[in-house]
């Protein structure tokens, strides 16, 4: 107990302590959102990775499709790597970080009401950030209940109090620099603890050859878990998707881009992104996989199923004592690198897109930044309530929770944001009936209207996944049937794309006879 409290007063205190020293970087908005958008490849990469994945991916989605979907879980760790990271920095990182600079935004509503020259579709766009963003933030500290429970016999509402108020310490202080800091060291951490858990879980089977034996007997029909693609291919498709091409509209992870420092950054991050995601997602979905043989330990609800957030901490229980302190470490550092990201969205959001120049037609830059620091503060209380509700009525697992959040933010945001940044017949109608689609469609999986939506769809992580393949239909074509946007508008913002050069060369004789 002495080494767990000693390790976590250490990790605290670095925390907060990289934020007290960040201060002098986060005196104007440019600073404290962006990091004066001057931070290297290895930070920035560590900062979409971290930002990716929390106690959500390690205790709810792991130990939820692990359980259902076997060993082909995995699939979903290597498509995170390779759409959600890869990919994305491929085709969003350059585009996104040349055209945001020129229309001088600092958040994705912001650029939406410059790129389309509508207000309007800003303040829209700020909404839908702050209010999906909550649910989302609520998941990150349930995946924490049953590792602290099984650590340190902690009540619940402490661990979520504290690590909402030391997240918010090193934010509040030093902004975008502290966390991008603080997100290389977790990072860190989560790369050498899920390795380290990896091994030692499947020592506790005899080995992975050994787990594997065994958990193809336990599949009905045999072999089914640890089969290429599992039971249920076309759901762990719509995981897969769900939580790969998510990230391409999640404000919270394009936001990254916009901060990077050059050129030659943005190859390196995707690089050292790719391996990240590939680590961690991969290793997080493949330890996963083994939880059915860990059945006899796994909690059970009142009607005799599985409670999918119990699976992974049924399978650490019999690690040693200082392993389970660097679990906790890990997933604390999952999760205060995410709701980090979380919170420094949101309020810069609602300060730059909704108060600034609408409630306060006049707001200075340092009334701006202090009007953000305050909004954390409140961003935090909220999703701690949300937390403790959440927990005690239990109403949703961690994973459907993200999931609606998931499926509503790059469900409205991914379509008009990619087209924006690559076609300039884009419309504002399009991105208008984007958000209208995927905002409404995810509340009614949320409600009663859900019975009326096919099965599959009935599903959170399937409606999200389906709410983002249908923006990708609903843009382009609703913005080929309606008025096309006005040439200046459009060709200011591509020009940052085809700046004009003038080179000079010296007189020379020409080949022609």
């Amino acid at each position: 107990m002495a080494i767990k409290i000693i390790l976590l007063v250490v990790f605290f205190a670095v925390m907060v302590g990289i934020g007290i020293f960040c201060r002098r970087k986060a005196v104007d908005v440019n600073g404290f959102v962006l990091g004066g958008r001057a931070v290297g490849p290895w930070l920035t990469a560590f900062a979409y990775g971290t930002s990716y994945f929390s106690a959500v991916v390690f205790v709810g989605y792991a130990g939820q499709f692990g359980w259902r979907f076997g060993v082909a879980a995995t699939w979903a760790g290597i498509g995170n790597a390779l759409i959600g990271s890869l990919l994305a920095w491929a085709v969003l990182g350059r585009r996104t970080r040349v055209m945001t600079q020129h229309l001088d935004s600092a958040t994705m509503p912001e650029f939406f009401g410059r790129r389309f020259g509508s207000p309007s579709l800003k303040i829209a766009a700020s909404a839908v950030t702050f209010i999906f963003l909550i649910p989302y933030t609520a998941s990150l500290y349930n995946g924490l209940s049953r590792l602290f429970g099984l650590a340190f016999n902690i009540d619940y509402s402490v661990c979520v109090i504290v690590m909402a108020v030391l997240t918010g310490i090193y934010v509040i202080a030093g902004g975008y620099m502290a966390t991008a800091i603080n997100d290389f060291i977790q990072g860190i951490i989560m790369l050498f603890g899920i390795c380290a858990v990896i091994v030692a879980v499947l020592s506790t089977q005899g080995g992975l050859s050994s787990a594997l034996s065994k958990l193809a007997v336990q599949s009905d029909p045999a072999g089914t878990f640890t089969s290429f693609f599992g039971p249920e291919p076309v759901n762990l498709l719509g995981v897969v998707i769900l939580t790969s091409l998510g990230t391409w509209g999640l404000p919270q992870m394009v936001q990254k881009f916009y901060a990077i420092k050059s050129e030659r950054s943005i190859k390196k991050g995707m690089i050292v992104s790719t391996v990240f995601a590939l680590i961690v997602a991969g290793g997080c979905y493949f330890l996963g996989g083994f939880g059915r043989l860990f059945a006899d330990k796994v909690a059970l609800d009142a009607k005799g199923d599985v409670i999918y957030d119990s699976v992974i901490p049924a399978m650490l229980q019999k690690l040693p004592d200082l392993l389970i302190a660097l679990v906790v470490i890990l997933v604390l550092s999952a999760s205060m690198s995410t709701l980090s990201s979380l919170v420094l969205t949101s309020s810069s959001t609602l300060t730059l897109d909704l108060l600034k120049g609408h409630v306060f037609k006049k707001m200075e830059e340092k009334r701006q930044v202090l009007v953000m620091r305050c909004l954390i503060v409140v961003f935090i209380a909220i999703s701690v309530v949300m937390a403790l509700i959440q927990y005690n009525s239990s109403v949703l697992f961690i994973a459907q929770l993200m999931g609606v959040s998931w499926g509503a933010l790059a469900g409205a945001f991914l379509a008009p944001f990619l087209f924006g940044l690559y076609w300039k017949r884009t419309t504002k109608v399009a991105c208008w009936s984007s958000f209208v689609f995927s905002t409404v469609f995810m509340l009614a999986v949320i409600s009663p209207l859900k019975s009326y939506l096919p099965v599959i769809l009935q599903n959170p992580i399937n409606a999200g996944a389906f709410c983002m393949l249908a923006g990708l239909v609903i843009v382009p074509v609703v913005s080929l049937f309606t008025r096309a946007p006005g040439k200046e508008l459009v060709e200011n913002a591509f020009s940052c794309y085809e700046q004009k050069v003038t080179a000079y060369k010296r007189d020379t004789l020409g080949d022609a006879e």
